[in-house]
């Protein structure tokens, strides 16, 4: 008489939801997001979006990629670079090392710009340091209407943000030069945004920004400072009347930053992010008196 067959293992052992439930915990020492990382990394294995995976793959089998990118995610890599892709805003980027990784937090630009233009919209767009094209196609995504263009003194960035503008049906309305800030730019601009590198050389980071992402667009000389000190000098001769600039700052930078809108001209405003800290500043030109 055979053995009967052995019976399936319980719902939750060997499969999907125990490999997730035993890589969040592995990640839970350096993330602060570590199941949602576990996730991530199994629907990437899977190549299915992770609502699909959570609505009908849990008690599937493990993929046999999953364990090589929990062992790159252990050794601090980003999960975007794992991936090779981010959300940000109404788009999906294509990001890959050597290029910034776009943060949630750079939504509030969009967020400003939206609440500046009310219910017109910026014609053109500059975006200063465009790294992924960010900022730029998520404006261009805003403002279906509107053209801009992305700057950027690295050929990758430049590379990946053209690829995305292929990608997300815009190259038409994007274009991507290489530059060092303002220089050469001679048009003028409905909206100029701009994340440049703003942290100071002695401040602490997490690994897998430290040892990942790319220094020259996280670190900047004169305290994090130095990279509006070439931006908003220019700001007056590209902005158009009417238009915003808006500029990503750290969360200690708002009154070194305002001041210098306030020194070139520009009425600065302060705009915080979703978690009430300081994020950008918003520069605009001060009303003509017409009396």
């Amino acid at each position: 008489m055979t053995d009967p067959p052995p019976a399936p293992p319980p719902s939750g052992r060997g499969v999907i939801r125990s490999a997730l439930a035993d890589a969040a915990r592995g990640f839970a020492d350096f993330s602060g997001t570590p199941r949602l990382d576990a996730e991530l990394l199994m629907a990437h294995a899977l190549g299915i979006t992770r609502e699909r995976m959570i609505l009908g793959q849990l008690d599937s089998p493990v993929p046999d990629g999953f364990a090589a990118l929990v062992a790159r995610r252990l050794g601090h890599e980003p999960i975007a670079y794992i991936t090779g892709t981010r959300d940000f805003w109404t788009i999906t980027l294509d990001v890959a090392p050597g290029v910034l990784i776009p943060r949630a937090d750079s939504e509030t630009l969009i967020e400003a710009a939206v609440a500046h233009f009310g219910q017109s919209m910026p014609a053109t767009v500059l975006d200063l340091g465009t790294g992924s094209g960010a900022l730029l196609l998520a404006a261009l995504d805003q403002w279906p209407g509107a053209r801009g263009v992305g700057v950027d003194c690295s050929d990758a960035a430049l590379a990946i943000a053209s690829a995305n503008a292929v990608r997300l049906g815009m190259a038409d309305r994007a274009r991507f030069v290489r530059g060092d800030w303002t220089a050469g730019i001679a048009d003028r601009f409905d909206l100029i945004l701009a994340n440049p590198p703003y942290i100071a050389a002695d401040e602490p980071l997490a690994r897998e920004v430290r040892d990942h992402e790319p220094v020259g667009a996280l670190f900047a000389e004169e305290g994090g400072l130095a990279a509006y000190r070439a931006i908003v000098p220019e700001l007056v001769r590209l902005l158009m009347p009417g238009g915003a600039a808006i500029l990503e700052i750290g969360w200690t930078q708002g009154d070194a930053v305002a001041a210098m809108v306030a020194g070139a001209g520009l009425l600065p405003a302060l705009r915080a992010d979703l978690g009430g800290r300081p994020r950008a500043i918003i520069a605009t030109a001060p009303a003509i008196d017409r009396s």
